[in-house]
């Protein structure tokens, strides 16, 4: 038996997931799909995201792949619109998504600053023009957004990541006023240093990953299945009455 939750009004609800394929984003994949949701999600890791799909459909459970380059956004419309046309209309997005390549201020152009915005903010909303119509039709919807504590924190040498990130919660306040009354929830899920392969191979060496603990008020260290089991609440009807909020999963380490 599983210590974790299980939301019964998950079940059969079709879910749209960007940036799916690996780290936080295939958690969110597994956990959604698992709780019986029918999970399409897009990444531009190929091989990864076809072998995650396998992997659910060999346990019986639905999750689409679709290869999809996020900053495409007219082919990532597309995609939400095959994925509705498979699952029904999204009635969970998640605004997953992001690009975390560290950058000196000082050599950024104009062409890279449109570039970082495209991969972590401007996909987001367009999804939310995408699979809002379809939500306000069933009179309900949950959409979160990705954030991160890196500007919460003052983390250097990412400076456009950390605008979009920002941005990003005025991206849910603004759209949970303007979708509301259609019944449709928006809200930020904020990662702290979550523990993935990716962070592991480039940044996290055993002297950071002290540094993290010591930051943190809890022991231990945010894994990808930690900021899952968050996005599912948000995205159940447990939750039916929470939006424009930031959640945070850092192990108490942001000050807000």
């Amino acid at each position: 038996m599983t210590r974790f939750a299980h939301y019964p009004s998950l079940t059969n609800m079709p879910v749209v997931i960007s940036g799916g394929a690996t780290g936080i984003g295939a958690s969110l994949v597994r956990s959604f799909a698992a709780q019986g949701a029918k999970v399409g999600f897009v990444d531009i890791a190929l091989d990864e995201g076809r072998a995650l799909a396998r992997e659910l459909a060999g346990l019986g459970q639905t999750a689409t792949f679709i290869a999809c380059d996020i900053t495409d956004t007219a082919a990532y419309q597309a995609a939400i619109a095959s994925f509705a046309e498979a699952h029904g209309d999204a009635l969970v997005l998640v605004n997953n998504a992001a690009h975390d390549q560290r950058h000196d201020w000082a050599e950024i152009t104009p062409a890279t600053w449109d570039d970082r915005m495209a991969v972590n903010l401007k996909h987001a909303f367009f999804a939310i023009q995408a699979v809002a119509p379809g939500m306000a039709r069933a009179g309900k919807g949950s959409i979160i957004n990705t954030g991160s504590i890196s500007w919460m924190i003052l983390t250097p040498s990412l400076p456009l990541y950390e605008t979009a990130k920002a941005a990003t919660h005025g991206l849910t306040r603004a759209m949970a006023r303007e979708l509301g009354k259609s019944g449709i929830r928006v809200n930020t899920l904020v990662p702290g240093a979550v523990i993935t392969e990716r962070q592991l191979r480039l940044w996290l060496d055993a002297a950071a990953l002290k540094s993290i603990e010591d930051a943190q008020a809890l022991a231990g260290h945010v894994y990808p299945d930690d900021v899952a089991r968050l996005a599912l609440f948000l995205a159940a009807d447990d939750s039916a009455m929470i939006s424009a909020q930031q959640f945070l999963v850092d192990g108490g380490w942001a000050n807000t």
